[in-house]
């Protein structure tokens, strides 16, 4: 197993040998060197504060210093991989309105920003002096003891500030004893740094109430394509039966006037053959409106609807839908859309004498359930019709499960939640 954190590596034998106490070493130095140098940039903002708050006249000196900590957070985030490979997303969102006026209060309004500014402080003030001091005591000494006997060019040599050592034995021992030091030395510098690295991920990773306003915000954003694709296909459909529809009907009693005016000979084939080919685009035509999007559905319902699609199937459906009023547009077109392509499935795959569609919305959750008595078989794992239609209800947060083995009967069941989901206002659905 690929090892990802060093809390990981310290509980597999062999971590003296590997390569993750010597990144617990570069995190905690370069944690040091960057908490020093962010201690610096804050001094330098406190003495200089006063010249920027006149200079950058209308900006607070408190909104810049709030905003700080982003930057340090975001360093911080990045350097967390060397001791800890799970990466660690912003916490920051998008923010309402476009320009600097609303990053600006997206960010000041957000918790984050005032929790990486407190980490910031804590950083410069405390932490970046720990890390120092750990990294000198764990590793500095051992190394400075080790370094002993190469130090003893001039006969004397005081080890760690502490003794002094004189002779070649003792600085042969001091090395030895500096050897023995180093193992426990990088088990406690790999212990702080695992430490240094959960306190990062703790104030600087995302809260569970920002990741759950962000899951709100997805599924707020994605009704809204939905509700999106639904009046696009609603103007299509309107388009294309007050246009292009009008014309061809209008053609077809052209040619039908025409085709009685005609004398018996060419010219009156002519039309004729005309005449059929108009009216049969005119039928293509008026069968592709009504598969964009019914005016049964919208002037009706979804029972009206579905009912319509079950008598215009090959084989005879049983329709017991009990639905008591009208659903959101969202709810009922994906739903119409999932009976119909369940029922053109039975017609063409399934084989069967004859299917059902039954269900209703119960306890704010539309459920249906398409059967027939066919061979069965029918599986999404295997690229079918079945998995756009899993994706098309997963749009609304609902499942689908289609139950199909060989032989049959086949039950596919449609749940969809809608009690969070607005219905539309008659003005809504009308055209």
């Amino acid at each position: 197993m690929r090892m990802r954190t060093v809390w990981q590596a310290l509980a597999r034998p062999g971590f003296l040998w590997s390569v993750w106490p010597w990144r617990a070493v570069l995190y905690l130095g370069s944690g040091a060197v960057a908490g020093a140098v962010v201690l610096v940039l804050l001094l330098a903002g406190v003495v200089g504060g006063g010249v920027l708050a006149v200079v950058l006249v209308g900006i607070p000196l408190l909104v810049l210093t709030a905003l700080a900590g982003i930057p340090v957070a975001a360093a911080e985030r990045y350097r967390l991989r060397i001791v800890d490979r799970e990466p660690v997303p912003g916490p920051h969102r998008v923010p309402d309105l476009p320009g600097l006026r609303g990053w600006l209060t997206t960010r000041l309004r957000e918790q984050a920003t005032w929790r990486e500014l407190a980490y910031t402080l804590l950083f410069a003030l405390v932490l970046w002096p720990l890390d120092a001091f750990v990294l000198v005591v764990g590793l500095g000494g051992p190394l400075a003891m080790l370094g002993t006997p190469a130090l003893m060019g001039d006969g004397e040599v005081k080890v760690l500030k502490l003794w002094t050592v004189t002779t070649w034995p003792s600085a042969a021992g001091i090395a030895v004893l500096g050897l023995v030091l180093l193992a426990p030395g990088l088990y406690a510098l790999a212990v702080v740094a695992g430490a240094r690295a959960g306190l990062t991920r703790l104030l600087l990773a995302p809260e569970e109430r920002e990741s759950a306003h962000r899951v709100v915000e997805l599924a707020r954003s994605r009704l809204r394509l939905v509700d999106a694709f639904e009046a696009e296909r609603r103007r299509i459909e309107r388009d294309l039966h007050d246009g292009a529809q009008q014309r061809l009907v209008a053609l077809t009693v052209t040619l039908g006037l025409a085709r009685l005016d005609a004398r018996p000979g060419p010219l009156a084939d002519q039309l004729a053959k005309a005449h059929d080919e108009a009216g049969r685009a005119l039928a293509e035509l008026r069968e592709l409106i009504h598969g964009i999007h019914p005016r049964v559905l919208v002037d009706y319902g979804l029972e009206a609807a579905v009912a319509d699609a079950a008598d215009r199937g090959a084989v005879p459906v049983d329709v017991q839908l009990d639905l008591p009023e009208r659903l959101s547009p969202a709810v009922e077109a994906t739903a119409y859309f999932v009976v119909c392509e369940a029922l053109a499935n039975i017609d063409r795959h399934s084989g069967a004498t004859r299917a059902g569609v039954r269900g209703g919305h119960r306890d704010g959750r539309l459920v249906l359930e398409v059967y027939d008595d066919g061979c069965g078989g029918a599986d999404a794992g295997r690229g079918s019709g079945l998995t756009g239609l899993g994706d098309r209800v997963s749009v609304l947060d609902g499942s689908l499960l289609v139950s199909s083995p060989v032989g049959g009967p086949t039950v596919l069941r449609v749940d969809i939640p809608c009690a969070d989901i607005p219905c539309g206002a008659e003005g809504e659905r009308g055209e």
